[in-house]
């Protein structure tokens, strides 16, 4: 994966494009953040388009870093919630561990993800926040 791809993979997501986010995985992939799992195509589109409802979530990349294995990103997640997403919103759709946000609050975070990649796909995907 190059800093080109990911940047369309970013791109994408930004975009809301979650297709394809996926297209850039593996057919099988691991995505753990946060205590959520998602291995198919279904469950990103799930989960990001319940998130998605409430708030704009962008990546700005601002160091990237790949090999044939692994692509390291460090950027800035930007959360900007345009309805408020209440614990009780949160807690029936399995997301226990996240936290309520109001509708014009903004949250910017700094996330260091890594990307196990195979052939050239996303495999897996491991993040922190800072």
């Amino acid at each position: 994966m190059t800093r080109e791809d990911y940047e369309r993979y970013a791109a994408a997501f930004n975009a809301r494009d979650y297709d394809a986010v996926f297209d850039f995985y593996t057919d099988t992939p691991k995505m753990a953040f946060f205590g959520i799992t998602i291995t198919t195509r279904e469950q990103l589109r799930t989960f990001y388009s319940f998130l998605h409802s409430y708030v704009r979530e962008t990546i700005a990349i601002e160091k990237f870093a790949s090999s044939d294995e692994l692509a390291a990103v460090e950027g800035l997640i930007r959360i900007e919630c345009f309805r408020d997403l209440t614990r009780e919103d949160l807690d029936a759709n399995g997301m226990e561990q996240f936290f309520p946000i109001k509708a014009g609050e903004v949250q910017e975070m700094r996330q260091y993800i890594h990307y196990h990649l195979d052939h050239g796909k996303i495999a897996s995907v491991g993040c922190a926040l800072v």
